[in-house]
């Protein structure tokens, strides 16, 4: 991690830079990701049995693709009292923060007595894809089924890589809260493709969600169009605009924070003090030394850490609205002063408190983000994501002799008699 002193002319070049760097390689990855949704469209079970022995190194029988209810209820005695609590006032944080995100079918009608508006539906059946291994997060379950849950979707199911320890308690235990019995073992694109597509042991859905790796992504980026997915993730990112006045401790916390998740993860400081930017530097090496994930830390540091200083508290702003950082955390002491000036970010935490790991858990907003400065047309996912709209028209005989000649007119000007005339026949 270094110090850059950056200009404002400069901005755009250096969040371009760090963009640059942050691009996966689909090329090759698309090509083996398409090879496998076509044998799951053509051979299903059969492939997926197949690609759960070859890449997960585990041999199941078709039987024991769905994971068994007892296994799930099981759950709740494997784990510590503490963390089950902890997970228990999750999810209600969540579900209060996402009840309150909803809407409601709307009617109306106009000066002609025409009766317009809209319904909401839940989505009928939503698949999530939990990671597994070394990145099993009950965490990620929590913030995408607790939203689908909320929105009314009646069948939720899981998919999840297989391992020779079982499939985790945590993952189980909130399954089990979330009343969601259908899990099965299976992960990659193996398991996007079955989702998306259907085979005979997994029932197709109509939206997939959830994090994955590079594999899960091309896939999900593949399927879309034949199914709704949430949005196609990259690394994880931390952005932080501080002030002379900040906790160099606690934004080195931070940023540390973020770098743990894995060696493509993004921690950057931007700053307007040349002290903060020195202090947060030597906090960095000296909590990394200590640190149990250190060899993650280094790497994501060395290759994605930066601090920049900027010659004012807005330059820093334009920085910030410029990358759209997926998560944004605010140290200035007068924020009030510059509350309307951020445009773009998943997910803002404002102040020294707002530590970015409140929003990973248990605030309340779900951590599911757009990344790769997909904030500036991306909203996080939410309860929202789980139901749909239809459009509500109701033409009343004085409002289809009102805005009939209109219609009629349009139509013509664009070639299509036939438009035309089903107005006419209703007027004659």
């Amino acid at each position: 991690m270094k110090i850059t002193i950056l200009s404002q002319s400069k901005i755009s070049n250096e969040i371009k830079k760090i963009r640059k760097s942050q691009e996966e390689d689909f090329v090759k990855v698309n090509k083996i990701v398409s090879n496998i949704i076509k044998s799951i469209r053509k051979d299903g079970d059969r492939a997926l049995l197949s690609y759960t022995k070859k890449f997960d190194k585990i041999e199941l029988t078709l039987k024991e693709l769905k994971l068994n209810k007892e296994i799930i209820k099981n759950s709740e005695s494997q784990l510590p009292a503490a963390l089950k609590k902890a997970m228990k006032l999750a999810i209600k944080r969540v579900k209060d923060y996402q009840k309150r995100k909803l809407t409601k079918p709307y009617r109306y009608k106009d000066n002609y007595g025409n009766q317009l508006g809209w319904n909401v539906t839940p989505i009928e059946r939503v698949g999530i894809y939990v990671p597994g291994g070394t990145a099993s997060y009950p965490s990620s379950l929590i913030m995408t089924a607790t939203l689908a849950k909320v929105a009314g979707v009646n069948e939720i199911i899981i998919c999840t890589p297989p391992s020779k320890y079982g499939i985790s308690d945590s993952i189980l235990y909130v399954a089990n809260l979330l009343n969601i019995d259908e899990i099965y073992q299976v992960g990659g694109a193996q398991g996007i493709a079955a989702m998306a597509y259907g085979t005979k042991a997994i029932k197709k859905v109509n939206k997939i969600v959830g994090p994955g790796n590079i594999f899960v992504a091309a896939a999900k980026k593949q399927v879309f169009g034949d199914v709704g997915i949430d949005m196609v993730a990259g690394p994880s990112e931390v952005l932080i605009v501080s002030d002379s006045k900040s906790n160099p401790t606690l934004i080195a916390c931070d940023l540390l924070a973020q770098a743990e998740h894995d060696s493509k993860a993004s921690a950057i400081l931007v700053t307007n003090s040349r002290k903060i930017a020195n202090q947060v530097l030597s906090e960095v090496k000296r909590l990394t030394k200590n640190s149990r994930r250190k060899n993650i830390i280094e790497k994501s540091i060395k290759k994605n850490g930066r601090i920049y200083i900027m010659s004012s508290i807005k330059d820093c702003i334009e920085f910030s609205n410029n990358f759209a950082p997926e998560h944004l955390e605010i140290f200035l002491n007068k924020f009030s002063d510059y509350k309307d000036q951020f445009k773009n970010a998943g997910s803002i935490f404002i102040g020294e408190n707002s530590a970015e790991a409140f929003g990973d858990y248990i605030a309340g907003p779900s951590h599911v983000l757009p990344t790769n400065g997909n904030a500036m047309f991306s909203s996080p996912l939410s309860s929202l994501d789980f139901i749909k709209y239809t459009s509500f028209t109701s033409i009343s005989e004085r409002g289809m002799r009102a805005l009939s000649n209109d219609v009629e007119i349009i139509a013509e000007s664009e070639g299509l008699f036939e438009h035309s005339n089903s107005i006419k026949a209703r007027k004659a």
